[in-house]
């Protein structure tokens, strides 16, 4: 198996898919050293300036950051490899030749492999056609499964029914995905609703986290874990204008989700008015303003310490809580328990034996007959 990077001491085992927004950037920028390891991010660059090349060379030294740019035009100029980043392409099963190319020039040129993102709701081919399509990917980009991490996005499930209606798709496809010596096999959701303008103000609102039930679902057959952070699966779902001051903050099985409206006094006041009530509620961790860069910055506004911020500041603080719960949620190594389905230390089934898939001395991938 290749190395994940170099100086990583373990394997992610979250990837959350993340919009290339200064906020969600900023929560990065704010990552402990210790989880850096188990994170791999995926960012999907929709706009290509440079504010976001910027903002790429700060992030941590080590973090494995991978960038689909599906939503870039497929021109030279978006070439990874040209970007003077070290970054893991994400790749889809119907990218032209010459961005499969283009891509495994970028995966060689730095952390030697890619993620394989496969859409749920929008890929569905059968075994045999995924197996070609996947087959396709490797041979262009000269790649082997081995160095591809695959990447199942189930999309957007917002409630029970998506979840049904999910499972069994993403069960086949994970039955489908253990032919193949894959490095490592993810299941990403995004369970946030598209907009919450319409949710009530000045009262913490729950919402269920439909994604991370259906993770728990399907984590007896050791799959990684993925979600869209505090966003929405549903593209530009949170770009709705709604500019009041909003906190998405992520607990066990649900977010609590801020929204406040009320008047009087200045803006500064308002806002530490809806700190003050997060952090004297339940689900304000035990550890404080220690949890998190995101909880050390709403604490800070709780007592009064610092402004507002703005909408940017407001999702940074949730994605960076958000990214901290989950990291504390996940078992992974170096932890001694975990809230998840695995004990520490209990390795989750192996995925792509030996003899559904080997590479010749050439270095091509063959499914044994």
């Amino acid at each position: 198996m290749v190395p994940a990077h170099r100086g990583r001491a373990a394997e992610p085992v979250y990837r959350p898919i993340l919009a290339n927004r200064r906020g969600e950037l900023e929560a990065l920028g704010h990552l402990d050293d210790v989880v850096i390891p188990v994170l791999a991010p995926v960012l999907e660059v929709s706009i290509l300036d440079q504010f976001t090349l910027d903002m790429l060379r700060r992030l941590p030294g080590g973090l494995l950051t991978a960038v689909d740019i599906t939503g870039l035009p497929d021109a030279p100029e978006t070439e990874l490899v040209r970007w003077g980043v070290p970054l893991v392409p994400v790749v889809g099963l119907a990218e032209s030749d010459r961005r499969l190319v283009a891509h495994g020039a970028a995966a060689r040129a730095h952390a030697q492999r890619a993620v394989v993102r496969l859409r749920v709701g929008h890929d569905r081919p059968g075994p045999d056609a995924a197996t070609t399509a996947a087959e396709r990917v490797w041979r262009l980009t000269g790649l082997v499964p081995e160095q591809c991490d695959l990447l199942l996005d189930a999309g957007d499930v917002c409630c029970l029914a998506d979840v049904r209606v999910a499972e069994p798709r993403v069960r086949r496809l994970l039955e489908w995905a253990r032919r193949h010596a894959w490095c490592s096999v993810s299941v990403a959701a995004g369970g946030m609703p598209p907009a919450v303008s319409a949710l009530p103000t000045d009262e913490p609102v729950r919402l269920d986290r439909w994604d991370w039930q259906l993770w728990q679902r399907l984590a007896d057959l050791g799959v990684g874990y993925g979600d869209y952070g505090v966003g929405s699966a549903v593209p530009d779902a949170d770009r709705s204008g709604d500019r009041l001051p909003t906190v998405r903050y992520t607990a066990d099985n649900a977010w609590w989700v801020y929204r406040w409206s009320r008047r009087g006094g200045r803006g500064d006041d308002r806002f530490a008015d809806l700190c003050r009530t997060l952090v004297s509620a339940p689900h304000w961790p035990a550890s404080g303003a220690a949890f998190s860069w995101g909880d050390h910055e709403i604490l800070r506004r709780a007592r009064g310490g610092a402004g507002a911020g703005s909408a940017s500041n407001w999702a940074a603080w949730s994605t960076s809580h958000h990214l901290a719960h989950v990291l504390a949620t996940l078992p992974h190594p170096g932890r001694e328990s975990g809230a998840g389905p695995w004990r520490s230390g209990q390795a989750p089934p192996e995925w792509g034996r030996p003899t559904r898939a080997h590479r010749n001395r050439n270095g091509e991938t063959r499914r044994a007959g």
